[in-house]
């Protein structure tokens, strides 16, 4: 799998409250070819799956299973720990084919890191899409909400998650709380940000010093449009945990190490 990270690296741990940023593909696999990730746990944390081209299927230890593909979103809430698989789907595996999607860290407050596990699943018809009067923009809203169009996932903290395509010679202007950290990832094409230009894999983090943003396209653009509301709460990270402290990482490994977490099937 050809995987783009724009966050976390050397010169940027996270961008509170997001965790990292993963761009998975696109790429097509020959058959036998595509791999996933077999099970393996998760504490304290948020993954935000969204899938553009093939299908990923999933189980995890609390008994949940099931497939998302092209458009689909799936929201889950780690909270005290799970076992998780992702895999390409069987097809996909077996035959070959193209994968392309992303999957989003949030971090979870100090009070809900223990919550219990839980799972948001929509497919593509259950995500709200907003088009602007000249036609000329498109969003989907997976969180937040943009022309005027909310979404209908729930989340943790104040989030806004925004795809948004722009055909050529649009201009678009997206309200962001001020109390927001924002970025947009370009998916393709290229979009100016005032008199930053931004190509395909580049990624943008606005000032915290506006209710908005503006961005044009000459010859169209895709992008991801992604904010929320800092925890502003300490980060204690090993691998798949997120919690606050150190020992609260130590306790997080006991308990895996001790079958706490469950198994799949």
């Amino acid at each position: 799998m050809i995987v783009t990270r724009p966050f976390p690296t050397a010169r940027l741990d996270h961008l509170d409250p997001f965790l990292l940023l993963d761009r998975m593909g696109p790429v097509t696999h020959g058959p036998g070819e595509a791999k996933g990730a077999p099970d393996h746990p998760h504490r304290g944390f948020e993954t935000v799956t969204y899938i553009l081209d093939g299908a990923i299927e999933h189980e995890d230890s609390q008994g949940n299973h099931g497939s998302i593909g092209p458009g689909d979103v799936q929201w889950m809430t780690a909270g005290s720990g799970v076992i998780h698989s992702e895999m390409p789907a069987e097809g996909i595996r077996r035959d070959g084919g193209r994968l392309h999607g992303f999957q989003l860290w949030v971090n979870l407050p100090s009070r809900d890191k223990m919550m219990k596990p839980r799972y948001q699943e929509l497919h593509a018809a259950e995500i709200p899409t907003a088009t602007s009067a000249d036609g000329k923009v498109t969003v989907t809203v997976i969180a937040g909400e943009s022309l005027g169009t909310r979404a209908t996932i729930d989340t943790r903290t104040p989030i806004m998650y925004l795809h948004v395509r722009l055909a050529a010679g649009a201009r678009f202007t997206q309200a962001i709380p001020e109390t927001y950290n924002a970025f947009a990832f370009i998916v393709s094409g290229q979009a100016a940000f005032g008199d930053r230009l931004a190509r395909e894999n580049d990624m943008i983090i606005f000032d915290r010093d506006g209710d908005e943003v503006a961005m044009t396209t000459e010859n169209g653009a895709e992008l991801l449009l992604i904010g929320g509301v800092p925890l502003s709460e300490p980060v204690a990270r090993y691998g798949p945990f997120v919690m606050n402290t150190v020992g609260e990482i130590r306790q997080a490994m006991i308990d895996y190490q001790s079958g706490h977490f469950g198994e799949i099937g």
